[in-house]
């Protein structure tokens, strides 16, 4: 059975994180991934740890099963192979500085020109518009000038940064998002487009609550911890010997809580009546938890109140995460086999679809300019000679 994306073509012309974490959302959907690195050195990420065995982990598990070939971009030669390469490909994305592609006389503009059913993908700090468009980002930065470090954390202490980088994460899914809208049109319309994604408006875009709290009272929401601003109780609670999370997400659910734990009178008690009541006497109620949960471990708090019909849970460290048997049944842990690396267990895809087999495995990320050779001679019919020549023009 075909994948959604088979035979879409994806350029990718990305490095780090946002750029590559979309490809891979493509590549897993179906499309080939051709790499576009710098001859020599590659992507930034090629460098970043951990490693086993001299092989970056880091890359690995974005840009498995991804092909790579090497090319000088400021090179005349570069500039005119990528141009040749866009008119058989579907889309091009990017994270480059925005005017950087322009520099080079490769934007959009240009692009277009060569292949108008083109899907231009940018993935940036700030976007492509706005007055500090040009301006560097990193992930730290987008998640400081977004507003999640401001909410993130505990009352009274610094701010505190998301423990993944939820800043190019973000950004790298939107990009996605944009791309499969953009294909969508193009199968409607024959038109390719320009798809630009910030990681600043991506952060802005995932606020939640936190834009129309800020309107009810004209005070900037800040950290509560691990609890709901506005749903209560739905936070985490100390058991006997560990931690363990309760979201009691309505009315409903309050009451068979209240049932599964032994205490009836609090359906009633016209404190913790509703959710409404809830969140205005957590003074009083958090206390009455916290004394409760100290009297049986987590685990079996967890067994009382799941059986009977209410969300609860461990809070799992990474080991624990990679041994959750509902995470295996998903598949959602996959092993990559490395020839230096050896087996590496990676994030598998969770985007499930009658159409993509469930695979335990994945193919390898590709060695810096592995398919160089393979990938222009079969689109543009270099053959060994000229691209041996290419190699030592440092073209590729």
């Amino acid at each position: 059975m075909a994948k959604p994306f088979d035979g879409i073509k994806v350029l990718d012309l990305t490095r780090a994180l946002a750029g590559p974490f979309c490809t891979l959302i493509l590549s897993d959907l179906g499309a080939e991934v051709v790499k576009v690195e710098i001859p020599k050195f590659g992507d930034d990420a090629r460098q970043y740890g951990p490693f086993m065995n001299d092989q970056g982990l880091y890359f690995l598990s974005l840009n498995r099963a991804k092909k790579s070939i090497t090319l000088n971009l400021k090179t005349d030669e570069g500039k005119i192979i990528l141009k040749d390469l866009v008119k058989d490909f579907d889309i091009l994305v990017e994270n480059y500085r925005p005017g950087t592609m322009e520099k080079l006389g490769i934007g959009y503009d240009v692009l277009k020109k060569i292949n108008p059913k083109l899907i231009y993908a940018a993935s940036s700090g700030f976007g492509h518009t706005g007055p500090d468009s040009h301006k560097p980002a990193y992930d730290l930065l987008a998640q400081a000038r977004g507003g999640i470090m401001s909410i993130t954390g505990w009352p009274d202490t610094p701010p505190t940064r998301v423990g993944m980088s939820t800043g190019d994460i973000t950004a790298g899914m939107f990009t996605a998002i944009g791309i499969n809208a953009a294909l969508y049109h193009r199968e409607k319309t024959g038109e390719g487009q320009k798809v630009d994604v910030a990681m600043l408006d991506s952060q802005v875009a995932i606020l939640e609550n936190a834009l129309a709290r800020f309107q009810v009272d004209g005070i900037s929401p800040t950290p509560l911890g691990n609890r709901h601003p506005t749903v209560s109780p739905f936070q985490a609670f100390m058991a006997k010997d560990d931690y363990f999370v309760l979201p009691i997400g309505n009315d409903n659910l309050w009451r068979k809580f209240c049932q599964a734990v032994g205490k009836e009178k609090w359906i009633t008690d016209g404190k913790f009546v509703t959710n409404a009541d809830r969140n205005e006497n957590l003074e009083t109620l958090t206390p009455l938890l916290e004394k409760l949960f100290l009297t049986k471990n987590a685990s079996e708090w967890i067994e009382l109140i799941e059986s009977h019909g209410v969300p609860c849970g461990p809070i799992n460290n990474i080991e624990k995460v990679m041994n959750d048997k509902q995470v295996h049944a998903r598949n959602m842990i996959v092993e990559v086999d490395d020839d230096k690396a050896g087996t590496i267990k990676i994030a598998g895809n969770p985007i499930k679809m009658t159409s993509i087999p469930e695979e335990n495995k994945r193919d390898p990320a590709p060695k810096l300019g592995e398919h160089t050779f393979d990938i222009l001679g079969e689109y543009l019919g270099f053959n060994e000679e000229q691209l041996k020549q290419l190699k030592e023009d440092g073209v590729i």
